[in-house]
């Protein structure tokens, strides 16, 4: 099991590793001062099972980095270390583990780990993407064996394209909305959004991808890391997704022409 904390003063930081060591004598525990730190240490070695973060960081604020830490785990407890009061409604909506006021002691911190939101017991999450993507020609989904999956709405296919279009970013339900019936968009087509919400997510959970989908009030996102994209890998520069490509990007979709166009110019320079 890995730990992390995050404190960018070395006396509070070695106070909560100790704090952990005791508590947690058999656990991997790594302890960096800023958020870049922490972000490159969800690269390092298995899952990270806990992350406890001081919101008060010099690089980045608190909230943030666990916003972007869970959106390359969503299932990462993450636990908020601070002397403020007011980031609470923050780390609620973002479904934080546990908010502990500062100065820490061994008490707060072992009921924190005793009542996580997914609690230490549970396998960890398998490494590597599950879900199959290809952008380039038409838009198609794959589990990891290949199989096509299975939506009960082609709109909630659709969905997901512009999803992955978006590379992870957080898209309301009325950007959504007008995608998916642009001017015919109406306040009407809003329970059908429920459904096909509903869809994405249960085709995702057959397959064990469910991982893939990060939600927030009104938002849904997915998650980048999860799913093995040809687009992603175009963007990262390697070359068999950079020779896949051939002027051609999830060609059944209309709204896919603006990214294709900026595919286009790139591949030309």
């Amino acid at each position: 099991m890995r730990l992390l904390a995050v404190d960018d003063e070395k006396i509070a930081l070695d106070h909560i590793m100790g704090i952990l060591k005791r508590l947690e004598p058999d656990a991997e525990i790594t302890g960096v001062r800023s958020g870049e730190q922490a972000l490159e240490e969800m690269d390092n070695g298995e899952p990270l099972a806990v992350a406890f973060l001081d919101i008060d960081l010099r690089d980045i604020n608190g909230i943030e980095l666990a916003r972007r830490m869970k959106q390359k785990n969503p299932n990462l407890n993450v636990v908020f270390t601070t002397g403020y009061g007011d980031y609470a409604g923050d780390a609620f909506d973002l479904h934080a583990s546990g908010y502990i006021m500062k100065p820490l002691t061994d008490e707060k911190v072992r009921r924190e780990l005793d009542d996580l939101r997914h609690p230490l017991t549970e396998e960890a999450p398998v490494s590597g993407p599950h879900l199959k993507v290809s952008a380039f020609g038409n838009f198609e989904v794959y589990d990891q064996n290949g199989i096509p999956l299975v939506f009960q709405y082609a709109k909630s296919k659709e969905m997901l394209a512009y999803l992955i279009d978006r590379k992870g970013a957080f898209c309301t339900n009325g950007e959504i909305m007008g995608i998916l019936w642009g001017d015919e968009a109406s306040s009407s087509k809003r329970s059908y959004l429920k459904n096909l919400r509903t869809d994405l997510s249960t085709a995702l959970k057959n397959v064990g991808c469910e991982n893939v989908l990060i939600r927030r009030r009104g938002m849904i996102a997915v998650v980048p890391d999860q799913i093995d994209c040809d687009y992603f890998d175009w963007l990262k520069g390697k070359p068999a997704a950079i020779n896949a490509y051939h002027g051609e990007y999830m060609v059944q979709y209309s709204w896919s022409e603006f990214t294709n166009s900026q595919l286009e110019k790139s591949s030309n320079s």
